[in-house]
């Protein structure tokens, strides 16, 4: 399933040291799209952000074409030479597709503080456009350009039928490590790039887009650092030949497969985290507000902790409780209930007599969940995350080199 009128692809230009790994991809429309954008809320953004954010806001969201991505650079902390960078980035793929100026919007990952090497770059744009020219598309080919640390291609799609018109949605994204994103409208690293053919308003594009991260992308984490680069990015081309959603059934409905497309594609970077074995879901219910809620789930997600304890298949609640604790919620640690998947580990605050053996193995699940009731209320959250191992230090000890 790919969306009508999109053509994607691949390249290997040179930022890479491996001659065969892709690094650089062309997302590309073969007419004007309604685009919706969301960007990390980290002070220090990078360039592509930057450029993004600029090329969306003076193109009121519209007529964009396209969006050129390399991995093996985050061009992050760069200044004024990097954001000029970014911008020749989309300006060359402008160029080579008869574009508007403004057309193309631009992202990286890959290591922060390094200048993009523009020759390898100008080459490896004419070729990719060249392929997009022809028609090739390989979806495959485009996310494999843009991983860095992932070890799977990360895709989801989904169809709908938008009164007689059958839409798609197409959804890819890359992120395995520094993933914590933060993600806020237009005020390695997470990409996420989604496209349909469907015909959207452009203040509904935004609307849905924001209201599918909020409990998907800016419900994941892997090890609580949220990148310089992170971006979610939605271009809808309108060749399913739908009438422009804006509100109502259709809208419902739009936004339904939307929330799916993002929150799979959140969950398979929680399973990918770098040095991952398990995919931890935790869920917190009964909190006073949902605010609190997330809060709480974000502290447990996040508890260096919490997730060597799964690392070690350890039921160690007692880490579960103390980052309940200390989420900065106001609880009462006396009416605190926790569960590995349906075993009760806690009761009111205090021990439970479990079997330490059912416990140990449902810690070495590849999936599990961890349920922490706080009975103060009535509002709930589910964050995503993965457990903490020797090899995420590994990864990271020696990333840059």
């Amino acid at each position: 399933m790919f969306p009508k009128g999109f053509v994607v692809n691949g390249v290997h230009c040179g930022i890479a040291k491996k001659k065969d790994k892709l690094d650089l991809a062309l997302f590309f429309s073969d007419r004007p799209c309604v685009a919706a954008g969301m960007f990390t809320s980290n002070f220090v953004k990078a360039a592509p952000v930057l450029i993004s954010q600029d090329n969306l806001k003076k193109n009121k969201n519209c007529g964009m074409h396209a969006i050129i991505a390399n991995s093996g650079c985050a061009n992050a902390c760069t200044g004024v030479p990097g954001k000029k960078d970014a911008g020749a980035m989309g300006a060359m793929v402008a160029r080579s597709l008869s574009l508007g100026e403004r057309a193309v919007v631009v992202a990286s990952t890959g290591v922060i503080g390094k200048r993009l090497p523009m020759s390898f770059m100008t080459n490896g744009i004419s070729a990719v456009c060249k392929k997009i020219a022809a028609g090739e598309n390989n979806p495959v080919s485009a996310v494999k350009a843009i991983m860095t640390t992932d070890t799977a291609v990360k895709i989801v799609a989904r169809t709908l039928n938008i009164g007689a018109k059958r839409v798609t949605i197409w959804g890819c994204v890359k992120g395995a490590g520094m993933i914590h994103p933060d993600l806020v409208a237009p005020h390695a690293t997470m990409l996420s790039f989604i496209l349909t053919d469907a015909a959207l308003a452009p203040s509904f594009a935004q609307r849905a887009l924001k209201a599918a991260v909020a409990p998907s992308f800016n419900c994941v984490s892997v090890d609580g650092d949220t990148s310089t680069n992170d971006t979610i990015l939605l271009l809808a081309n309108g060749a399913a030949g739908n009438t422009p959603i804006s509100a109502g059934t259709l809208a419902r409905a739009f936004s339904s497969a939307l929330n799916a497309v993002c929150l799979d594609l959140a969950k398979m970077v929680a399973r990918d985290g770098e040095g991952a074995n398990h995919l931890v879901t935790v869920t917190v219910r009964n909190a006073a507000t949902a605010a609190s809620a997330k809060k709480i789930a974000a502290t447990i997600a996040t508890s260096p902790l919490v997730k060597t304890a799964v690392f070690g298949a350890d039921a160690n609640w007692g880490r579960v409780l103390a980052a309940v604790g200390r989420s900065g919620e106001k609880i009462n640690p006396d009416t605190v209930d926790i569960y590995f998947d349906g075993l009760s580990v806690a009761r009111n605050g205090a021990p439970v007599d479990f079997s330490e053996k059912k416990a140990k193995k449902i810690l070495q699940q590849k999936e599990l969940t961890i349920t922490v009731d706080v009975r103060s209320g009535t509002a709930s959250a589910t964050y995503y995350t993965c457990d903490l191992s020797l090899d995420y230090v590994k990864i990271n000890a020696n990333y840059r080199t």
